[in-house]
């Protein structure tokens, strides 16, 4: 058997996928980020063991990365025969991210103070 070390999340990298779970990303999302924002490539293997999610669970995550143009996908032959493996990492840095959900959050507020605005006006009409 082959020994392989695999990095994992610690405290922090928990409560910074934590506080993403918090602006809305799912948890497989929000974890599998963090692990690609602490690594330069990792395969989806890698994924599954460092932040401690399934394998359907890393695959609905990538999927859903992918979607938002965050992380780029290659394949990478094995040594011998058997099926190319993907290997993942961010195309985007993690502070653009950040920006994105900070720039989504604004908007989503600002939509909602501007609902609340227009409640106040339609009860001073009927008044």
């Amino acid at each position: 058997m082959k020994d392989q070390s695999v990095s994992v999340l610690d405290v922090r990298d928990e409560e910074f996928a934590d506080t993403l779970m918090g602006l809305g990303l799912k948890r497989n999302v929000a974890k599998a980020l963090t692990y690609l924002k602490n690594m330069d490539e990792v395969t989806s293997r890698e994924i599954e063991i460092g932040s401690d999610l399934r394998q359907p669970e890393v695959s609905v995550a990538v999927r859903e990365l992918k979607g938002l143009n965050w992380i780029v996908v290659r394949e990478e032959k094995k040594p011998g025969k058997g099926r190319p493996y993907k290997v993942y990492r961010l195309q985007t840095n993690i502070n653009s991210i950040i920006g994105q959900l900070e720039q989504e959050k604004i908007g989503e507020s600002n939509k909602m103070l501007d609902n609340i605005q227009r409640l106040k006006q339609i009860n001073l009409k009927k008044s």
